[in-house]
């Protein structure tokens, strides 16, 4: 789903509508259109209906945009950066930076929005007989919105991801346990099987019952699937990204050469890469094989060609820790978290022994991820995707996933003991 248009902004959090929500805006309009000609506003012109039924569509969304606002309100209070709330065809949805780093701020998180639907629901039912006498057509519009957001209460709170309620159960499973993945893995499995449910019971209303709801459910079960599918592929990516070493990924892309020769030997190697179409490397300088430091392309800059030859390449050393580096012995979740702050996107990989054994980019990590899971990809689509140091077509949601887990490394440890 693309992002679709921004409205305005509330409390910093962009309010964006994606162009599908106009689909379910003019059909909510037609059915409310109908109820109300059909009942208490019988006697009311027909261009008054319509308008009232736009009005009560309209009144839907708002109580769908509460509903989001519950979520994204309680997320702030937590610590957790909300990136937009989008209105689409089958509701709303809040995107949020990060997960809640606890199982109880999860939880708070998740049970705000149906929260707030329950309290609106309550108000707009428990006024309705009162308005009554007074205002039919008022009534009637507290009456629907106030069943609607009951509905919406509680169809969210169905024990599934990606529902509020799967939200809910992953978070007490995670509280009980102590385990976030053995959270979601429940969760997941529950909203499989009511997606299922949904679709299978929709069928037999359409087929059997000739109910257009039928239609509607098979349509929510359908996008619960394909949620739930989303969720499933990121448990195996998450579980790949904790099983897989750094070692595993790492490629020796560095260059070496030794304190005492010359710039003009840095100037001579940057020829032959530039030549093979080979990346600017580092490289690494040594002496009487014991690593002293690395060498950048600046001194080349700064001074004249003339000097190239009396400068050594020790004149212009820099230590080794000011490279991005890690642990060969990490976990490969690690490397994603740690290339989105590379400013070159690469690592320098650590032996136990404390020297440099490689490098690792996102290219490093996508090949190794997609051979732990067995796919093999074009030629192509891999040499381009090295050019651009840039995971490989398929996986560029790898530092989503790895944001999605913020779990503590002893948490991880734990799950794929």
């Amino acid at each position: 789903m693309g992002e679709g248009w921004e409205l305005l902004k509330i409390r910093g959090i962009p309010l964006r509508v994606h162009p599908s929500w106009f689909v379910i805006l003019a059909l909510t309009t037609v059915m409310f259109q109908a109820q109300l000609a059909a009942g208490v506003g019988a006697g009311l012109a027909v261009a008054v209906t319509w308008g009232l039924g736009l009005l009560t569509a309209l009144l839907m969304f708002v109580s769908v945009l509460l509903h989001e606002l519950g979520h994204s309100l309680v997320a702030l209070h937590e610590g957790v950066k909300v990136r937009s709330i989008t209105l689409f065809l089958m509701g709303g949805v809040a995107r949020v930076e990060k997960e809640c780093s606890t199982a109880m701020g999860s939880l708070r998180v998740a049970a705000a929005g149906p929260l707030v639907s329950l309290i609106l629901a309550g108000v707009l039912l428990l006024s309705a007989p009162s308005i009554q006498p007074v205002n039919p057509l008022l009534a009637n519009l507290c009456s629907q919105l106030g069943g609607l957001n009951l509905v919406l209460a509680l169809f969210n709170l169905l024990p599934g991801l990606p529902l509020d309620g799967g939200l809910i159960l992953k978070s007490l499973v995670w509280q009980f346990t102590g385990s976030r993945s053995r959270g979601v893995q429940v969760a997941t499995a529950s909203g499989r099987a009511l997606a299922l449910t949904a679709i299978v019971l929709g069928l037999y209303l359409f087929l059997v019952a000739k109910s257009g709801g039928g239609l509607w459910l098979m349509l929510l079960g359908w996008f619960g699937l394909g949620a739930n599918r989303g969720q499933t592929q990121m448990l195996v990516l998450q579980k790949v990204l904790q099983d897989v070493s750094v070692a595993e990924a790492t490629s020796r892309r560095f260059r070496v050469l030794e304190s005492d020769q010359p710039l003009r030997r840095l100037s001579q190697m940057r020829l032959q890469d530039a030549e093979g179409q080979r990346g600017s490397d580092w490289v690494l300088v040594c002496r009487a094989g014991r690593w002293i430091g690395w060498v950048d392309d600046q001194p080349l800059r700064d001074l004249p060609v003339q000097q190239w030859d009396r400068q050594r390449l020790e004149d212009h050393l820099k230590p080794l820790e000011d490279l991005p580096s890690i642990a060969d012995q990490a976990p490969l979740w690690q490397a994603v978290k740690s290339l989105e702050q590379a400013p070159d996107g690469r690592l320098l990989v650590f032996s136990p022994a404390g020297l440099p054994s490689g490098t690792i980019d996102r290219m490093d990590v996508g090949e190794a991820v997609l051979q732990k899971l067995g796919v093999r990809l074009p030629a192509p689509i891999l040499d381009e995707a090295r050019k651009q140091n840039a995971y490989p077509l398929g996986l560029v949601m790898l530092p989503q996933v790895v944001e999605t887990m913020q779990a503590s490394e002893a948490d991880l440890a734990r799950d794929s003991a």
